[in-house]
């Protein structure tokens, strides 16, 4: 697979067209590195969302609390 990859930055760097290239790869590598980033942020974002209304849920059917039949405040 290196030998692949050299061969074709060869042939690029003999065509004069190696900038190119390199800015392609770049911008490639690039989208590909903000697509992760934004889909696992959207992701972050939606697992908590979900967790949090759970919670909420788990809150309205916990049986209400007695108030304390003693004051201590007195």
């Amino acid at each position: 697979m290196g030998w692949i990859l050299l061969f074709l930055i060869l042939i690029a760097a003999a065509f004069g067209v190696l900038g190119l290239v390199v800015k392609a790869t770049v911008f490639i590598v690039l989208t590909i590195l903000m697509t992760l980033l934004v889909l696992g942020y959207i992701a972050y974002v939606m697992v908590r969302r979900q967790a949090r209304k759970l919670t909420k849920e788990m809150e309205r059917q916990l049986p209400p609390t007695q108030p304390p039949t003693q004051d201590y405040r007195y």
